[in-house]
């Protein structure tokens, strides 16, 4: 059973790994301990199953078991958000269905993508999943999937059980204005982990993002300095974030962030095929990065990391 309102979900919330160990298979001490690092460090709730949580290369049940390790770790303690996105509507509303019976907070979704859908198509895809559940449906509008643009935005809002959107863009004055003909009451939650100052400036709720799991201390002082005001500070924590994303962007992504994990001593698993994984010399020569970034930016911030 959900224990957290909608309106409850803002903040700091990481899109959270999946932990896979070294045969590709779910990890259930990594999750468990992964949850207990990101609810210990201060975030306000979790988005699972994700574009980070690769969801799209595991199975149902591989997707299921996840869900039901972390809701069972977190045990209340902050809000969970998961993602049940899938090109199948009835694969969709499986996993919805499933969230809500372990006890997910709200559910969210990609739009249904790799054919073209037609608008009304998408629109009936979201319609769908959100009458299958009584818990919230938070709309994820995002390029991979496919941009949609505003007028159907409005449209699946006015879908009863749709009460937030997930709005992974740069367009933070389209976000913005969103947000305002919305309301209060809808919630918005900006997905570029490189603008989370800019995101919370135009009028986000929360930030979603996948450098949250690795430097989730960062991204709370950037809330907090937005929180106060403090348009410097916020800046100046913005620009050592970007950095840090931009050098991990250099070798092979999500692959990255499994290493940084390690490097500050929490092993969260591995990435799954067909990402490939950092070697030990890329790995070394991002540990490198981390370190000039530091020392340019006279930053203690990325000390955690064993530089």
């Amino acid at each position: 059973m959900a224990k957290f309102d909608i309106k409850e979900i803002k903040g700091v919330i990481p899109a959270t790994l999946t932990c896979f160990d070294e045969n590709e298979k779910v990890d259930e001490k990594r999750t468990r301990d992964l949850v207990e690092f990101l609810v210990n460090s201060g975030v306000d709730g979790l988005y699972i199953t994700g574009s980070t949580g690769f969801c799209f290369t595991m199975t149902t049940e591989e997707r299921k078991k996840s869900t039901e390790i972390v809701i069972d770790q977190v045990a209340g303690r902050i809000p969970v958000i998961v993602h049940v996105g899938d090109i199948g509507t009835a694969k969709s509303i499986e996993l919805a269905r499933h969230a809500e019976s372990v006890g997910a907070d709200a559910i969210s979704s990609v739009p249904p993508f790799y054919w073209g859908f037609s608008p009304d198509a998408i629109y009936n895809y979201y319609k769908d999943i959100a009458e299958s559940v009584s818990i919230p449906m938070v709309v994820y509008n995002i390029a991979l999937a496919g941009l949609m643009d505003r007028a159907l935005i409005k449209k699946i809002a006015d879908i009863p059980n749709v009460k937030g959107l997930k709005y992974t863009a740069r367009s933070h004055d389209e976000m913005g204005s969103i947000k305002r003909e919305l309301g209060e009451e809808f919630m918005i939650y900006s997905g570029c982990d490189e603008m989370a100052f800019s995101g919370f400036s135009f009028g986000a709720d929360g930030i979603i993002g996948s450098f949250y799991n690795c430097i989730p201390e960062l991204y709370i002082k950037i809330y907090n300095a937005y929180k106060n005001s403090d348009v410097k500070a916020g800046m100046e924590y913005q620009a050592v974030a970007d950095e840090f994303i931009f050098a991990a962007l250099k070798y092979n992504g999500l692959s990255s962030i499994y290493d940084l994990m390690r490097m500050r001593g929490l092993d969260a698993g591995y990435s799954i095929r067909p990402f490939i994984r950092n070697s030990p010399q890329e790995t070394e020569s991002l540990k490198q990065e981390l370190s000039r970034i530091r020392d340019e930016f006279k930053t203690k911030e990325l000390d955690v990391f064993g530089i």
